[in-house]
């Protein structure tokens, strides 16, 4: 591939299209960064003038970032290791198409199989989109099998061939199949990668750890929610202790000076134990919202 001339005040960013696009813009926008685009074009438009947005699919976005075509990216771990790409890994992004846990590549069989573990599949034909990937793995294992690439619907295979190494998040369409998980092949987040050339470039490095920045701060506040409340001094040592102990909230003094209002940030999952918890310590006017952003 031909490596590309690099603008010095511009960023060409790539972003996955396909199944990862709308939780992408959805996490820009947290960040941010509004992103439009058109149901056929590929060539996404963002409300930041430094930055050329370029929406392509995750398997082959690190060969682009690699080669200089891109100046940054997102896609998967998994295609960086299948694509043997040399990038910078500028940061983790926890979030994907359906949960906030990683994906797993996985080795899988029929239920009725007989086979138990890798090596029962010596001599075996194994379907899979991640060939470099999973051919590594069996040669890992000194196990000898015949890996061939697959153009999708590889659930469906599993009964024509012996095993089948597929991405999956929650399981639920292994299962669908009747598909029984062998092992994990390797575990995959998304990552922010940058062009080694690029990280030397202030200008674009300095943007890239913006952009990282924004839209982890965006990750992290999606399970946590913003709390405020009123209370009176005389109860407020019994609400202090009704709050999570590792956080210290923000204390401000009211017109009342017998009371004070207290702002925190908790864990969304422990909202609705907390706040009739708060209640019978003695808080008033109390409030929960949403958060765009939490950096910390």
């Amino acid at each position: 591939m031909e490596l590309h001339t690099l603008s010095k005040d511009i960023l060409k960013l790539g972003i996955p299209a396909g199944s990862l696009k709308p939780a992408t813009i959805e996490l820009f926008r947290k960040a941010g960064f509004n992103i439009s685009v058109s149901e056929r074009s590929f060539a996404p438009v963002i409300d930041d003038e430094q930055i050329q947005l370029t929406m392509l699919r995750a398997q082959e976005m690190s060969r682009y970032v690699a080669d200089g075509v891109l100046d940054a990216g997102i896609t998967g771990y998994d295609w960086i290791m299948e694509n043997g790409s040399d990038v910078e890994e500028v940061c983790e992004l926890a979030y994907s198409k359906a949960t906030s846990k990683p994906a797993r590549w996985v080795l899988a069989v029929p239920e009725e199989s007989k086979v138990k573990e890798a090596r029962d599949l010596k001599g075996g034909i194994i379907a899979t989109e991640l060939v470099n990937v999973t051919r590594k793995y069996f040669s890992d294992k000194n196990v000898d099998v015949k890996i061939e690439f697959s153009w999708g619907a590889t659930e469906v295979k599993a009964r024509l061939i012996d095993a089948i190494v597929e991405l999956t998040e929650t399981g639920t369409s292994l299962k669908a199949n009747n598909l029984r998980i062998i092992d994990t092949v390797i575990t995959s987040t998304t990552r922010l990668i940058a062009n080694k050339q690029t990280w030397l470039d202030k200008f674009k490095k300095e943007k890239i750890e913006n952009i990282s920045i924004l839209l982890n701060a965006a990750i992290d506040a999606r399970s946590k929610v913003g709390l405020k409340l009123n209370a009176e001094k005389a109860n407020l040592d019994k609400i202090l202790k009704v709050l999570p102990a590792e956080k210290s909230p923000t204390i401000s003094s009211l017109a009342d000076s017998n009371y004070v209002a207290v702002e925190v940030i908790i864990e969304e999952k422990i909202e609705r134990a907390l706040v009739p918890a708060l209640k019978r310590a003695g808080a008033s006017g109390i409030i929960t919202y949403p958060l765009n952003k939490v950096i910390h």
